[in-house]
């Protein structure tokens, strides 16, 4: 995938303990498991309209992301993402005609059984000869737990920023990592295919590596990344050669 970005300064000497994972759009496609849960509801089978499924996947992610910022913003309590994936589902559900409490509850549960990037699985044991690895999720304890099972993802930890009561990019759910590894945030390297994540976890004093997905959110020319890869693989490498 064509990716316009600075070269990685392989000359740089990384001093890193461990590795922090975003794991919803970096590990995992979640559009495409979404997408495959609305196509199967209803009205919209045997043969949904992709249109139509584009147009409920993309109301399903702004309920998320609207709900989530109105949490950020102190404009909600703090609920987790079950809660929000509920509201999601019986959201899109009544918007296609569909009043199925069973279908409603497998849509809400959609998003614990997401399909892994190709490079995922094999790129996470390789970086893990090397350094312990942390999912750091805005997904639910309970969500996380099945997003891991269902993608093969092995990790040494996975933190949920349930455990914070709130969501990225607040400070408090980077800090999580550094309190888990008892390390300085700066021999972290926070890994990600979303730049607002990066930036946020810059803030915190993490190292960040940026890895190309077609779902993510791409650095600007502004940002300044320590690490850009390809996939999980060239991630590796390049750790390798810095």
């Amino acid at each position: 995938m064509a990716n316009l970005r600075p070269k990685t300064d392989t000359g740089t000497q990384l001093q890193i303990d461990a590795l922090v994972f975003d794991v919803l759009g970096t590990l995992v496609d979640e559009p495409t498991g979404i997408r495959a849960a609305i196509g199967e509801i209803g009205t919209l089978r045997p043969t949904p309209d992709e249109s139509r499924v584009t147009e409920l996947l993309s109301m399903w992610q702004q309920h998320i992301e609207g709900e989530q910022r109105r949490i950020l913003d102190g404009d909600r309590p703090y609920v987790n993402s079950d809660v929000l994936d509920g509201e999601a589902a019986r959201l899109v559900a009544e918007t296609a005609g569909v009043d199925d409490p069973a279908a409603v509850t497998a849509l809400a549960l959609s998003g614990r059984r997401l399909p892994p990037w190709p490079d995922t699985v094999t790129g996470l044991a390789r970086l893990a000869e090397r350094f312990p690895l942390i999912g750091l999720s805005n997904a639910s304890r309970r969500a996380l737990l099945g997003v891991n099972a269902h993608a093969g993802l092995r990790w040494h930890q996975a933190l949920s920023a349930e455990d914070a009561r709130t969501y990225k990019p607040d400070p408090a759910v980077y800090e999580l990592a550094v309190t888990v590894t008892g390390r300085p945030p700066e021999r972290l390297l926070m890994v990600a295919t979303h730049a607002w994540d990066l930036r946020a976890a810059q803030a915190v004093g993490l190292r960040t590596a940026y890895v190309a997905r077609p779902v993510g959110d791409p650095p600007t020319t502004a940002d300044r990344f320590d690490v850009y890869a390809d996939d999980l693989a060239d991630l590796a490498a390049r750790l390798d050669a810095s």
